[in-house]
């Protein structure tokens, strides 16, 4: 039998933790975070009802619901709330935190979470195919050793080192890299997951486990700017891992693109799409990166760009973040129609043949509610990278 006293103090004192975390104490009770998640019609408690049972001191009920797994992280109510309440960053993790501890998480998120801490990545596979990506590439991709330089230390992450959708997107920014003459090298096997999605899920220990090691680990080598293409690792690097003493510059590779667009654009040729871009919830929404994708695709000779209705700060989310592409089967008992699907019809509806993506969460998910909607044959998902290549392709 769970003590609802003994959940609601340390709900409480978690909450304390975090900056501006006894917020939620000053909840007004709008409404507004309920109506603009994702999963507002599907979970049993909005962040506006999670604060009244706290409230009602029925934390033990919410825990045992399935509201603390019905969130996509997307941080869109976060943005929106008057009373500044951090639910994206504090509220959602430490109520999952409390269900792991007391309840039981999807089955799939513990498998993933527990790859993580065995293997250093959620797919469970040994970290020696990590350069897998970089077979047959056609030049060789620099696997720093200890003390050696680089310009950028690129973090490639989980999704593009072990899924083959997201290793396609990751040879074509190192492509570019290549054809902009960048200096950058990889960790290779010493590469673990940066570990976003685990602090979002609420396993705050494993994170500052795993920020610490990677914090140690790029000791070990000489790099001015970390450079990634995975908009949750950037995240994570750039303002969570600075809690733990590290100080690094670090950029998404579309901000590299885009200032070095002028040399990019003197070698591009002429595409016939019409397209329409995705902002990623952590890439935009989050830390506020909309322009540089945007002059990235409006570069590109013969392109006509179409705008979603949803788009910028309002961008819709693909469901993936959080964790959610580790437990998508159990999202999938609760919701009639996922983010990802309602975010490619949204986006057939411009008109658009082709979806842009900058994040590999996005193409994996993207692609998958395209087969789901039948869409396929009608529009496909393309990371910008993807789309700059084919382009200076044309000129070869």
């Amino acid at each position: 039998m769970i003590n609802s006293r003994e959940i609601l103090e340390s709900f409480e004192g978690r909450m304390r933790e975090f900056i501006d975390g006894e917020n939620f104490k000053k909840c007004i009770q709008c409404g507004i975070c309920g109506g603009s998640c994702p999963f507002g019609f599907y979970t049993d408690f909005t962040p506006r009802k999670i604060i009244t049972a706290t409230r009602a001191e029925i934390v033990n009920e919410v825990i045992e619901s399935n509201a603390p797994w019905l969130c996509t992280s997307c941080n869109l109510c976060t943005s929106r709330c008057p009373s500044k309440i951090p639910i994206t960053d504090a509220l959602i993790p430490v109520l999952r935190e409390l269900a792991m501890n007391y309840s039981h998480p999807p089955d799939e998120l513990g498998q993933a979470l527990t790859n993580i801490h065995r293997m250093g990545n959620s797919f469970g596979e040994s970290n020696k195919k990590r350069t897998k990506w970089s077979e047959g590439i056609g030049f060789p991709v620099k696997v720093l050793k200890k003390g050696e330089h680089v310009e950028y230390l690129f973090i490639v992450d989980d999704f593009g080192s072990f899924d083959l959708r997201g290793q396609e997107i990751t040879k074509a920014i190192a492509k570019l890299f290549r054809i902009l003459g960048i200096d950058f090298g990889i960790l290779g096997e010493k590469e673990k997951s940066i570990g976003d999605h685990v602090r979002l899920a609420g396993e705050f220990g494993l994170f500052e486990e795993i920020a610490k090691s990677n914090i140690n680990e790029f000791k070990n080598y000489s790099f001015e700017k970390i450079i990634t293409m995975d908009p949750h690792a950037f995240n994570s690097l750039k303002n969570e891992y600075p809690k733990f003493n590290f100080s690094k510059d670090v950029i998404h590779y579309t901000q590299l693109i885009d200032e070095r667009l002028n040399e990019i654009k003197k070698i591009l040729h002429p595409l016939n799409y019409t397209v329409t871009y995705h902002d990623p919830c952590y890439l935009g929404r989050k830390n506020g990166i909309y322009d540089a994708p945007r002059r990235i695709i409006e570069s590109i000779p013969g392109i006509k760009f179409v705008e979603m209705y949803r788009n910028r700060e309002n961008s819709f989310c693909c469901g993936g973040g959080g964790g959610g592409i580790w437990y998508d089967s159990y999202i999938k008992k609760y919701v009639k129609v996922r983010p990802a699907e309602e975010r490619v019809l949204e986006a057939s509806k411009t008109g658009a043949n082709v979806l842009l993506v900058t994040c590999p969460i996005d193409a994996i998910m993207f692609e998958d509610a395209i087969k789901v909607t039948g869409l396929e044959g009608k529009l496909k998902v393309m990371d910008i990278s993807e789309l700059l290549l084919e382009s200076i392709g044309k000129g070869v």
